[in-house]
C-alpha cells in the first residue's frame, strides 16, 4: 500500500484552517445555486399568471378553478393547459402585481393538454421566451413557477430527472416527449412554466403523481411551439384521421412467422366508420395494423402516433394481418375535426 501522508504533511491544514476553510467553499456553491434560481425567477416570474376559470358551461352547481399560465407575448398570448381551461365560460389573469384581466380561448389542444388564451385589452405584458427542450439534459437545473393550492408566485427547483417519456392526456390519447422533473409540483401548479437556467420556457408543467415523491411532468416546449403555431393559424392542431376505433393487442406467433413479420403488439380495429377512409380502403374488423407509412404499428398509441398531420390527403402503404395472412392496403387519410375526436383516429 502507497502511504502518501509524509509528502503531504507540509502542505496539509490545520484542523482549524480546513474547519474555516470548507463553510466558505460551501457558501460559494449555495451562493451560485441560488444566484441562478433568483435570477430565473425575477426574469421569468413575473411573466407567470394565475388562471381562473369559472364554471363549466352550462353547469350552474360546479365550482370554478385555478392554475396558471405563462404569458409567452407582450400582446397576452398565454399558454396553460387544456384541463385548467375545461369549458369554462369565464377566464380571467390576474399577474404578479394584481391586475385582472378577462381571457378568451383561442384554442385548446386535449391530445397534449395544452390551451392557448388571449388577454383582452392588454398590451405590452412581460412574457417569457419558449426554449429548445431538445436541448436538454438529464441532472439539468430546473425551476418551476405557478401558483400551487392558490399560493400566487410559488418558485420551486429541482433537476431534469427523465426525457422523452409518455403520459396519458386527458384525452386518452398518449403524449410524447414530456419531460419528467422533481420540482415540486402541486394542484394549481398546471399551466406554469418549467424553466432552464438561461431564463428560457422548456416546458409546461401538467402533471404530477398522487402518492409519489418528486416525480412530475411537463410537456416540452417543442411540443408547445408546434401547438401554438397550429392554433394560431387554423384554431385547433391539425392531425389526420381514417375513421376507426381499436385496441391494442398481441400477434400471435404462428401469424407473425407466417407473415414474416416481427411485431409482437399490434392495433386491433374494432370499428369501421361508415365511408370514412377505412371503410373506403376495404378494411374490416379484425384486421391488425402492424405499419403504417413505412412505421411500425405496435399498438393504438403508435397508430395515433403515425397519423400526424403530414399524412393528410396523401395516400399511405398500411399493412394488416386478416386472418394470418399478411395484406397490403393504400389508405387515404383526411383531416380529423376537433369535433370528431375519435378513440383511436
Amino acid at each position: 500500500m502507497l502511504d502518501f501522508t509524509s509528502d503531504l504533511a507540509g502542505d496539509a491544514l490545520s484542523p482549524a484552517q480546513a474547519s474555516s476553510a470548507a463553510p466558505a467553499d460551501d457558501r460559494a456553491l449555495l451562493d451560485a445555486y441560488s444566484n441562478a434560481v433568483i435570477d430565473v425567477t425575477e426574469r421569468v416570474g413575473p411573466a407567470v399568471v394565475r388562471v381562473e376559470t369559472g364554471p363549466k358551461a352550462g353547469s350552474r352547481a360546479e365550482r370554478g378553478g385555478l392554475g396558471s399560465g405563462i404569458v409567452i407575448s407582450p400582446d397576452g398570448l398565454v399558454l396553460t393547459n387544456s384541463h385548467v381551461v375545461g369549458s369554462s365560460k369565464a377566464i380571467r389573469l390576474r399577474d404578479v402585481e394584481g391586475v385582472v384581466t378577462d381571457a378568451q380561448v383561442l384554442g385548446v389542444d386535449p391530445d397534449t393538454d395544452l390551451a392557448l388564451l388571449r388577454a383582452n385589452h392588454a398590451r405590452d405584458l412581460r412574457y417569457a421566451a419558449l426554449g429548445n427542450s431538445k436541448s436538454l439534459r438529464r441532472g439539468q437545473l430546473v425551476v418551476a413557477i405557478g401558483n400551487p393550492l392558490g399560493f400566487e408566485s410559488t418558485v420551486t427547483a429541482g433537476v431534469v430527472s427523465a426525457l422523452g417519456r409518455s403520459i396519458r392526456s386527458v384525452s386518452g390519447r398518449m403524449i410524447e416527449d414530456v419531460i419528467q422533473t422533481d420540482a415540486a409540483l402541486n394542484p394549481g401548479n398546471s399551466g406554469g412554466a418549467l424553466v432552464s437556467s438561461a431564463a428560457e420556457v422548456i416546458g409546461i408543467n401538467t402533471a404530477i403523481i398522487q402518492g409519489a415523491q418528486g416525480i412530475c411532468f411537463a410537456v416540452a416546449s417543442n411540443t408547445a411551439q408546434f401547438v401554438l403555431s397550429e392554433i394560431i393559424r387554423h384554431g385547433y392542431v391539425r392531425r389526420a384521421y381514417i375513421g376507426v376505433s381499436g385496441q391494442t393487442a398481441p400477434v400471435p406467433r404462428r401469424h407473425a412467422l407466417l407473415a414474416g413479420v416481427e411485431n409482437k403488439m399490434g392495433a386491433l380495429l374494432m370499428q369501421i366508420e361508415p365511408d370514412g377512409p377505412a371503410a373506403r380502403a376495404g378494411l374490416l374488423p379484425g384486421d391488425v395494423v402492424i405499419s403504417l407509412g413505412g412505421a411500425d404499428i405496435n399498438g393504438v398509441d403508435d397508430l395515433i402516433r403515425v397519423l400526424d398531420r403530414d399524412r393528410i390527403g396523401r395516400t399511405v402503404a398500411m399493412d394488416v394481418l386478416r386472418l394470418g395472412r399478411l395484406r397490403g392496403i393504400d389508405i387515404h387519410p383526411v383531416e380529423r375535426k376537433p369535433a370528431a375526436r375519435q378513440a383511436a383516429g
